[in-house]
């Protein structure tokens, strides 16, 4: 790419991530990316899945630079509208961005603070089950998305709203050889959270409800390999996403107490270990790209009484492996998914 750009790596505090500047803000970069075309997918490889692009504030005025931006990361950008996304969760002019905000008309509330809400050094909790809500995006689709950016339009005070990120490459190559031989072996099966076939429903011992066609449950391989950089990583979420009455884990006995469940969270709790996790403090402007294929995440508390927060979300796809080569999307009717 231009030599303009600057690409630092890695992220202060660990042994992943990149930060991106490029003087100008948001139309150099793009314009950059758009006379290199894999650059920023380059970019983003070399950097273990994880991106910092700073100072692209004129996205929030221009909200289609976002998307411009999504482009140069795959061929298909998702248009929310094509989905079972609420749409007051969806750009009222720009339908390829989903919001996530407290704000009116989303109303969207943070995750529960940790209890405690800090470890016994007096840190951000990241370890799960201190920390929950760690997740790769729309799992519970096949083919799953490759890669999100999400834009701060308006984050709250630093110190709280984080987002953290978990290098799930380097958590599998630390993995102990019997975990890795688990994982190497079996699937997770991954369900949306509205299908109420979560943890706690099962606890709470409700029903479960009839699923639609576009609704169904999906396996996907605990480990995948990285079609860009041939990597092994693992792929799953926690405790959201994933099927709780036929799984986590298919061939393991199923249920919150069955050895599925022990596998997935003994899974987790390695990945998200402190040494494998960066949490980011949001300043306005800040664009976070990440591969949902290498890394998992998590949202944190913010006191949404007190603070308003805004952020927009874009979700690229087309490149998710030989695994899924040829598979209509599982969301989408036959005669749409084919087009």
């Amino acid at each position: 790419m231009s030599g303009s750009l600057e690409l630092v790596r890695p992220l202060p505090g660990v042994g992943f991530g990149g930060r991106l500047s490029i003087a100008g803000g948001a139309p150099a970069l793009i314009d950059a990316a758009e006379h290199d075309p894999t650059g920023l997918a380059r970019a983003l490889a070399d950097s273990s899945g994880l991106l910092l692009l700073p100072d692209m504030t004129a996205m929030i005025d221009t909200p289609d630079l976002l998307v411009r931006l999504s482009r140069a990361f795959g061929p298909e950008v998702e248009d929310y509208r094509q989905t079972l996304t609420s749409l007051n969760m969806v750009h009222p002019a720009v339908p390829e961005i989903f919001i996530v905000s407290n704000v009116p008309p989303v109303n969207r509330p943070p995750p529960r603070r940790p209890d405690p809400p800090l470890t016994a050094d007096g840190k951000l909790p990241v370890q799960f089950p201190h920390r929950r809500g760690w997740h790769t995006d729309q799992s519970y689709r096949r083919p799953p998305p490759d890669i999100s950016l999400f834009l701060a339009v308006t984050p709250v005070t630093q110190g709280s709203g984080q987002t953290l990120f978990a290098d799930t490459t380097a958590a599998y190559e630390a993995l102990p050889p019997d975990l890795k031989a688990l994982a190497d072996t079996h699937d997770g099966i991954h369900v949306s959270l509205s299908a109420g076939r979560g943890r706690n429903d099962v606890l709470d011992g409700k029903t479960p409800r009839a699923l639609g066609p576009l609704e169904q449950p999906q396996r996907q391989p605990l480990v995948r390999v990285h079609p860009v950089t041939g990597k092994r990583a693992l792929y799953t979420c926690e405790y959201g996403q994933m099927d709780w009455v036929e799984g986590p884990i298919a061939g393991l006995s199923p249920g919150v107490h069955g050895e599925g469940a022990k596998l997935l969270e003994a899974l987790v709790a390695h990945a998200t270990q402190r040494q494998f996790v960066y949490a980011h403090e949001w300043t306005r402007g800040d664009v976070l790209v990440w591969d949902n294929r290498c890394l998992i995440h998590a949202a944190t508390w913010y006191d949404h009484e007190k603070e308003q927060r805004i952020m927009w979300r874009t979700t690229v796809s087309g490149n998710p492996g030989a695994l899924y080569a040829g598979e209509n999307k599982s969301w989408l009717p036959l005669a749409q998914a084919a087009e």
